[in-house]
């Protein structure tokens, strides 16, 4: 099963955009068709971004549902120590929390729309960096 780490500005859109790629992948995630890769640095980012009231207010949900997914999201990942620290990776500062969750999860994948920053870093550890809906494609090819 593919090993993924999802970068925040997509559960950002999948939170945003019930129609979606990046909502379909993280349904995708919460029936199990990937194995989720989480650090616990990485789970308080995303809590702290998407709970941010512009946020919830674009979003529509409230707090509370915001951590029911993330509480769900934790449940059923696999959980990720930092044995080492990758910084710099080549990525942009804001994503090196990212790449390093998937390096040291081994992940296969880094679902992201920031390709710009995040492809090279994660190439560089044998780790593809793609947006979701081409990933979803993929898989489902």
């Amino acid at each position: 099963m593919i090993r993924i780490v999802i970068d925040t500005d997509v559960l950002v859109a999948a939170f945003e955009s019930p129609s979606g790629a990046s909502r379909q992948l993280l349904l995708d995630v919460l029936d199990g068709r990937f194995l989720l890769l989480l650090s616990t640095a990485l789970v308080v980012e995303y809590e702290s971004v998407l709970t941010r009231p512009r946020r919830l207010a674009r979003s529509g949900i409230g707090f509370a549902e915001v951590v029911e997914v993330l509480d769900e999201l934790a449940g059923l990942c696999v959980p990720v120590a930092f044995d080492y620290r990758w910084r710099p990776s080549g990525a942009d500062a804001d994503d090196e929390l990212v790449v390093e969750t998937a390096i040291n999860g081994q992940a296969d994948v880094i679902a992201t729309f920031n390709l710009r920053h995040m492809h090279q870093a994660a190439a560089n550890f044998g780790i593809r960096a793609q947006r979701p809906g081409p990933l979803i494609r993929r898989m489902r090819s």
